[in-house]
């Protein structure tokens, strides 16, 4: 048995609408959820769009010069003071076997929290906070199996966004090595 619904509209117009038995109710609410969203931070690198998790991203500043630190993964470009604290300064490029090239002025960092630490990663430019709902991001193992780093694809523009999970982005060796190098770092001072 359904329950029939008479909506009046416009110049009484009349809409009928067929809802499920009591018992059955859940289903139909259910659909009836705002989709749930996820915000990113979307930046480019050499013109193609990337995402972290808004979430995980505590600041964007513009590059400034990073120190170098001896004894680091190759994926680490050196240190900044930020606040008096030493954040490691991450590249994406070389994490993602892309060209390098200098840093320019218009670069920008984007201060995140990772899995163990506080990093930042030197981008080409930050797009801004962006809106997919769930259903709009697909897993990136059913596209790109194998891609440690990216958690999801989505839609931006005309263009793919990979989004990534920092909490990947460094290995165990690698953590253990920067660990190290920032432990010996820090003794010197």
């Amino acid at each position: 048995m359904t329950i029939a619904i008479i909506v009046y509209l416009l110049k009484f117009k009349v809409i009928w609408l067929e809802l499920p038995p009591r018992g059955h109710r859940d289903a139909f609410s259910a659909s009836m959820t705002p989709r749930t969203l996820n915000q990113l931070v979307a930046f480019t690198l050499n013109r193609q769009p990337y995402a972290l998790r808004l979430a995980s991203v505590r600041q964007v500043l513009r590059t400034v010069e990073v120190t170098p630190l001896p004894k680091a993964p190759e994926i680490v470009l050196g240190v900044v003071s930020l606040g008096g604290a030493v954040i490691p300064v991450l590249s994406i490029r070389r994490r993602l076997g892309l060209r390098e090239r200098e840093a320019s002025l218009s670069d920008q960092l984007i201060v995140a929290d990772s899995g163990c630490r506080t990093i930042a990663l030197l981008v080409d430019a930050v797009i801004g906070v962006v809106e997919r709902s769930t259903e709009e991001i697909t897993d990136a193992e059913r596209i790109v199996p194998g891609a440690q780093y990216v958690e999801g694809i989505a839609k931006l523009d005309n263009d793919i966004l990979f989004i990534h999970n920092l909490d990947l982005f460094l290995s165990q060796p690698e953590e253990s090595q920067l660990h190290d190098a920032l432990a010996k770092r820090q003794g010197a001072e």
